[in-house]
């Protein structure tokens, strides 16, 4: 973990640099590696994320005793959709043994559960069913020979050709900034759920005393100004060509920008989570004594480790950062990785 010149590390290792040969420098810098590496880099920084988008989603699910019914394996077989289908078995993994899920089961007048919560599966399966997608086209083009002009050897010839061209590497960063942006619009639903007391049929803006705390009023605001941003932030980047060269490069794929744009857009999701698990937790305990599964009970008990209940109003940025802090590094990734034989993320059952 230390920074430090890279000559003085190879020396360390033990590792003589490599020197370079003819042509050898600019099939380095002439493909898609920076755009292709900046790809792959926000997919595996916002895996976390995403595991943590599934448990505090099913979270919110039994904070606002909605059904599990829309989770029922017979729906999304219907349809075929295999990231779909995978996160309908998350769900149910998730809130397999609740107290609050059968407290409700008999009793309950609510005919439907705001989209929000059950079309889950739906929404977040369909981003997923993308960042798999997306994966498939980054590896590829990871062990790709994306040079130009390519030599080859055997044949004694030297062929000009376009391999250069970023644009499988582009569609696929644009695809993905959709698919993140819209896990975090509909995160961003689930609060303002969560603390609309007609529908969550919990206290205003989460608040035992409402009429003097506003509660999770503000932080909901924070997500909603978050969840626009990426709004913007998820435009295509590949629409956007301009020519250069004298003509030359009439065509370009921006897959660059593309790629460097994921970032900011994993970030507020991040933050539009923290903020989630924090009203879903708070959500909880005006449940209690009732307990909710045990994986989504781990869940409560990681953010409390950090963050108290709320009782009355207190400056929330602290705690916000926190939970944040939690999701980017993968805290909830345990308590998805221990739901048993269900499938990874990257590999459909």
């Amino acid at each position: 973990g230390v920074v430090m010149p890279a000559s003085e590390a190879l020396a360390a290792a033990g590792i003589t640099p490599v020197v370079l040969a003819a042509k050898e420098g600019l099939a380095l810098i002439n493909g898609t590696q920076g755009a292709t590496a900046l790809a792959l880099h926000a997919l595996i920084t916002f895996e976390p994320v995403l595991e943590s988008a599934l448990v505090i989603g099913a979270l919110t699910v039994d904070a606002t005793r909605g059904s599990d019914g829309p989770f029922d394996p017979r729906i999304h077989e219907l349809r075929g959709q295999l990231g779909q289908i995978d996160v309908a078995r998350y769900y149910r993994a998730l809130l397999a043994g609740s107290e609050i899920r059968q407290s409700h089961v008999e009793g309950d007048d609510r005919v439907q559960d705001p989209y929000c919560l059950r079309c889950q599966p739906q929404v977040v399966g369909a981003c997923l069913d993308q960042l798999r997608h997306a994966a498939l086209i980054l590896v590829r083009e990871a062990n790709a020979v994306t040079d130009n002009p390519l030599v080859f050897a055997e044949d004694g010839v030297l062929v000009s050709g376009g391999n250069f061209h970023a644009e499988p590497v582009a569609l696929a960063a644009d695809a993905m900034a959709v698919a993140i942006a819209e896990v975090g619009a509909i995160a961003e639903r689930r609060i303002a759920m969560l603390i609309d007391a007609g529908v969550s049929q919990l206290p205003p803006f989460l608040s035992a005393d409402a009429g003097l705390n506003s509660g999770f009023m503000i932080a909901h605001v924070t997500a909603a100004s978050l969840a626009s941003e990426n709004k913007s932030l998820a435009h295509p980047a590949s629409v956007d060509s301009l020519p250069t060269s004298a003509n030359q490069e009439d065509h370009v794929s921006m897959a660059t920008f593309a790629a460097r744009r994921l970032q900011p857009v994993i970030s507020n999701v991040s933050v539009i989570l923290g903020i989630e698990w924090l009203a879903s937790a708070q959500g909880i305990e005006f449940l209690r004594p009732l307990r909710s599964s045990a994986a989504l009970e781990q869940a409560h008990a990681l953010l409390r480790a950090e963050c108290a209940a709320m009782p009355t109003d207190r400056y929330l940025a602290p705690d916000i950062e926190k939970a944040t802090a939690l999701v980017s590094r993968g805290a909830l990734s345990s308590v998805f990785r221990n739901l048993d034989g269900l499938p990874t993320l990257w590999k459909p059952a």
